[in-house]
């Protein structure tokens, strides 16, 4: 999946915890989970519906590593082989 592509994914995977999130007013910078107002289990059911989209396991341990959008999509785009 390119970049774009993993962008629509990772917007209708929050659209699953929060129905209520446009994707162009999140800023790619911030802090996602502050950015969307995200508890830990609504976190947790984000990256859950994110694999089912992206067949991409973000696990425990690099939770750090995809705290904001920016973050996230490199992340997928490496875990991809992009």
């Amino acid at each position: 999946m390119n970049r774009d592509e993993l962008r629509l994914a990772v917007i209708e995977a929050l659209q699953v915890v929060a129905p209520e999130i446009e994707g162009d007013e999140i800023d790619a910078d911030e802090e996602l989970r502050e950015e969307c107002d995200l508890d830990s289990m609504d976190f947790l059911h984000f990256l859950e519906a994110l694999k089912q989209l992206t067949m991409i396991n973000v696990p425990d341990a690099d939770y750090d590593k995809v705290d904001t959008l920016n973050k996230l999509l490199d992340y997928l785009q490496q875990a991809d082989g992009q």
